[in-house]
């Protein structure tokens, strides 16, 4: 071999190596979710008698014209006394939102509910900085929080608080996400699956097993002090609920994560919200490894919390390998079968399938632990999975900005009030401009067509469904942002997609 043909072969096995080991995790995610799957949170008995703790809770709102008086009527129904319940209406909005939260605050006050609405100009801090605004006057000994789109049940705080009794050391309840139009689209079926692993495998895996795990920034409950003692909410990564999580375990602060409380909420029907959302998750993980990984290798933590905790802060560094597999597979299958396709057979394609059979086990095992008809959903893993590819572009740039430490708005994701298979979001505001991503993403669905074609040209056919989850990935992602930036028709967001 040439010594270019060597050094792709070398970067090519590395990175596939790589990609493998993290998708063995998924398997020991597994392990230790069904190893400790007896150890659900019990709810505990009737409180203490006498434990009504004040309570706050915050909803932080950003042009949410379409849900926020939806979210402000649903806290308002929450059961709990109001005299102890106090709801503050973080907005920071600079459209129609502000007169929607403000009369729907005047309409619920004159009912007797103690709530306030509280708008910044400046944005500083953005979210985290709105929370920590409305932190500096809250009255609660716990503080709830809910993002826009999250509907809460009316006996929300009637089942978490509880949990809080038993121990003086938790810091944090977390609900289970729902996904109230997750029937709408293929888009919107594939985010419930990956919303419904994070939540059952990861969380209750981690939880469970006494690993680390963090806030979603929404459908959870702090004890105050916890925040307060963690140093309170930090705005210098886009993650502000991982980074307060991890700092605040690593004081000693103990989470409870519920499965079986369920706060629904409406997932993006956008590719390009879809888009928004996962590099805003992406970036913000990796700032938040970048500025806690050191500190947390050097704590006195057990081995398996710190391994734990370096598999789940740098997860996302795999995008960069993903992308770089993504140019590679081509000159590596041609140099490869120039060699002989035998030797290809023997090496690549176990460990494609370590890092893609790992992934179709993860997501299976989650939907059988939810749904009774969790076989009829397992026909969209192979959309899940190119889906998962299609995003590569869209999260490298978001890991390289981490790592470069290019400082961006906090993008909120745009939410159009979709409950119902009927409703539209055509037409309405928040439309994000698509960029030249999607032309990128389009330009990698064209190379691996034509790499499928190569591998039939060459009957390579063991190769074939692996290409076609890149091909399928990458064409799906930057066609459906092109189109439906076409067809959404209102108008666009302030902020820059990403």
């Amino acid at each position: 071999m040439t010594l270019p043909q060597t050094l792709i072969l070398v970067v090519y096995f590395f990175v596939l190596s790589i990609l493998a080991i993290y998708g063995w995790h998924r398997y020991y995610l597994v392990y230790l979710y069904m190893k400790n799957k007896g150890r659900v949170p019990v709810e505990p008995p009737l409180p203490p008698e006498g434990f009504q703790p004040r309570v706050t809770v915050q909803l932080p709102i950003y042009n949410e014209m379409y849900v926020a008086d939806r979210l402000i009527d649903a806290v308002c129904e929450m059961t709990y006394p109001r005299e102890l319940l106090e709801i503050q209406v973080l907005d920071d909005s600079t459209d129609e939102t502000t007169e929607i939260a403000e009369l729907a605050v005047r309409r619920h006050a004159a009912r007797g509910f103690n709530i306030s609405y509280l708008h910044r100009v400046d944005r500083r801090g953005y979210k985290a900085g709105a929370l920590e605004s409305g932190l500096s006057s809250a009255s609660g000994e716990f503080i709830a929080i809910f993002d826009a789109d999250f509907i809460p049940s009316s006996d929300f705080l009637l089942r978490t608080l509880p949990y809080f009794t038993t121990d003086d050391r938790i810091g944090m309840v977390q609900a289970r996400w729902g996904h109230i139009n997750h029937d709408y689209s293929l888009l919107t079926k594939i985010q419930s699956i990956l919303l419904d692993a994070h939540f059952v495998l990861e969380h209750g895996g981690r939880n469970r097993g006494g690993c680390f795990f963090n806030f979603n920034g929404t459908a959870g409950v702090w004890r105050r002090s916890a925040i307060d003692t963690a140093g309170g909410w930090q705005h210098d990564t886009l993650t502000e609920d991982l980074d307060l999580s991890y700092r605040a375990q690593l004081l000693g602060w103990k989470f409870v994560f519920l499965p079986d409380l369920v706060a629904p909420a409406e997932v993006p029907v956008e590719m390009t919200s879809f888009k928004s959302q996962q590099h805003r998750w992406a970036k913000g993980s990796i700032q938040t490894c970048l500025k806690l990984l050191p500190r947390i290798l050097r704590s006195k933590q057990p081995l398996s919390v710190k391994a734990e905790a370096f598999f789940h802060l740098s997860a996302n560094f795999n995008y960069l390998l993903m992308t770089l597999l993504s140019v590679l597979m081509f000159p590596a299958m041609y140099v490869r079968y120039n060699m002989g396709w035998t030797e290809m057979l023997l090496i690549d394609i176990p460990l494609f399938a370590a890092a893609t059979l790992s992934v179709c086990n993860f997501y299976i095992v989650s939907q059988r632990e939810l749904y009774s008809d969790w076989r009829s959903r397992l026909k969209y893993l192979p959309f899940l999975m190119s889906i998962g590819i299609g995003l590569c572009v869209n999260n490298t740039r978001a890991v390289l900005e981490a790592i470069f430490g290019k400082q961006s708005e906090f993008a909120r994701t745009p939410k159009y009030g979709i409950e119902r298979d009927s409703d539209e979001w055509v037409g309405k505001k928040y439309h994000q401009s698509v960029g030249v991503q999607p032309i990128i993403e389009l330009a990698l669905g064209l190379y691996f067509t034509g790499t499928v074609f190569y591998a039939l040209m060459n009957q390579i056919y063991g190769t074939v469904p692996f290409l076609m989850l890149f091909q399928v990935g990458f064409l799906y992602t930057g066609l459906l942002s092109i189109f439906q930036q076409f067809t959404g028709e209102g108008e666009m967001a302030p902020e820059i997609a990403k």
